[in-house]
């Protein structure tokens, strides 16, 4: 199989974004809504409702949110070789909305049933509508990273609304009812999708109609084939949320043999392709580490934030779970349009920090963020609450370090990765967040609070308080240490920025 074929051909350059690209925006800003909306509800949910011990909890939402991250790489896999990205986006959005709206099902078998169904989905929809993004444009025009920061702020308008409003109903109102406007929405990004797919052209069909209706398993068609598969996991995925200590052993060993698959392609490829890939391989483990400390915002930051923030705004108190979901979201809508500005602006100029650049001044910035959280808590331990204010503003910093590593890794991955696997490669990606994620729930699970001091927030604030400092200085090692290493990467990535 040859790997190095020359992808499109460069476009003219042009001033304004294509199309498609508001299109792919408002279909993943739906999809994003109820995404998001119900991942703020599970942790609360799970402690408060279902009662779970917060070890338990914790290894709960980090086995779901690694799940969530590795069903991509499959996903990508059916889609390069099989269905092509439209077919995957679309069966991975009908899934997605079964799930939520199983969730909705105010029974007990519901709730695992329903995240199963959103774990099966997501797979086929996030890494195909993204490397759907990368289609808009030729392999070197400039405006890749600025359209990518434009559809990283639909993901966020969306998840800024889910948060805000599926938090709200699911806290103040009733729970099922919050999972419930999830499904709702979820089932408008897919009608958005459905309908403005023709705009695509002949982007996103599948590699080989003729292989996709070959038979394979008693007369069923490949195309079914995967459809049927793909159903016969959500049982399986079921059962792991019962044994979730096994998830340990299967994150760990699909982490191994994703790393010695990509690296027996990259050893077939010529030198110059072989040492992008290498560059993509090591960014990619370095933002596991990134999404490990990011990812508390929807673990223990989300307790954190219920139990020891001031909510209190004018004599009115904010329900602690919109809040805490909204923020993140909120400044990435906001800084977006900066950063959409920055790159080319700086690129105009010959300035542009390069990927790896990028990627080291994220970790700064993260761990100034979760510093600010720190010295909060040190100032405000009398009352054991920190203000809404420091609260506000050291997710400022955390979110610009999210926007100089996530839409930037979603571009350095269709940039690096060879034309046949950009989409397992986009699937690689986001299982790098799986592990961080798994590893989020692990780190969360650190500043579980025991119950008999949960109500007292003067004793409950030093279980977060030394986590957090240690996240915060991590952080800031981590990214001088990439800092360091970014002229080699640099060399490797060869003429790509």
């Amino acid at each position: 199989m040859d790997l190095t074929e020359p992808k499109t051909p460069e476009l003219p350059a042009q001033q304004g974004h294509p199309k498609q690209l508001y299109m792919l925006f408002f279909a993943e800003m739906w999809e994003r809504f109820s995404f998001y909306g119900m991942k703020a509800l599970l942790l609360a949910y799970m402690v408060t409702q279902l009662k779970f011990d917060e070890p338990k909890g914790y290894a709960i939402l980090g086995s779901y949110a690694a799940l969530v991250y590795t069903m991509p790489m499959f996903g990508g896999i059916m889609a390069d070789r099989f269905l092509g990205y439209r077919k995957a986006v679309m069966f991975g959005g009908i899934l997605m909305t079964v799930g939520h709206l199983v969730l909705a099902v105010p029974e007990d078998w519901s709730f695992f049933y329903g995240m199963a169904f959103i774990i099966c989905g997501n797979g086929f929809f996030k890494p195909n509508i993204s490397s759907l993004v990368g289609t808009l444009y030729a392999d070197n025009d400039p405006r890749k990273d600025s359209g990518f920061s434009i559809f990283y702020m639909g993901i966020n308008v969306g998840a800024a609304l889910g948060g805000l409003l599926c938090g709200y109903v699911g806290q103040r109102i009733d729970w099922h009812y919050g999972f419930g406007l999830a499904g709702i929405f979820m089932v408008l990004g897919l009608v958005v999708f459905y309908f403005g797919k023709k705009s695509l052209e002949h982007r996103g069909l599948p590699p080989n109609p003729e292989a996709l209706r070959k038979p394979v398993f008693a007369g069923i068609p490949t195309e079914y084939f995967i459809y049927g598969a793909t159903l016969l996991v959500v049982p399986a995925v079921v059962a792991l949320f019962h044994e979730y200590e096994l998830m340990d052993y299967i994150m760990f060993g699909l982490g191994a043999l994703s790393l010695g698959y990509i690296l027996y392609i990259a050893f077939q490829l010529e030198h110059e392709a072989r040492y992008k890939l290498f560059a993509a391989l090591v960014l990619i483990v370095f933002s596991t580490l990134f999404w490990a400390f990011y990812e508390q915002n929807a673990g223990s930051l989300n307790l954190f934030a219920m139990r020891n923030v001031d909510m209190h705004v004018a004599g009115y108190e904010l329900p602690a779970l919109s809040v805490n979901n909204f923020l993140p979201p909120a400044w990435v809508i906001i800084l977006s349009f900066f950063f959409a500005w920055l790159w080319p602006a700086l690129n105009r100029r010959g300035w542009e920090p390069s990927t790896p650049l990028k990627f080291g001044l994220s970790f700064i910035l993260l761990g100034i963020g979760f510093c600010v959280f720190y010295l909060a808590c040190q100032a405000d331990a009398g009352s054991g609450l920190i203000s809404l204010t420091a609260f506000v503003f050291g997710y400022f910093f955390i979110i610009c370090g999210e926007l100089c590593l996530s839409p930037i890794g979603l571009s350095m991955v269709t940039k690096l990765s060879p034309a046949k696997i950009v989409s397992m490669m986009m699937g690689i990606w986001f299982f790098a967040s799986a592990i961080g994620e798994f590893l989020a729930g692990k780190i969360g699970s650190l500043m579980s609070v025991p119950a008999d001091v949960v109500e007292n927030p003067v004793l409950s604030l030093p279980y977060y308080a030394d986590i957090i400092s240690q996240i915060g200085f991590y952080s800031l090692a981590i990214g001088v240490v990439l800092m360091l290493l970014s002229p080699l990467i640099r060399k490797w990535m060869s003429d790509v920025r």
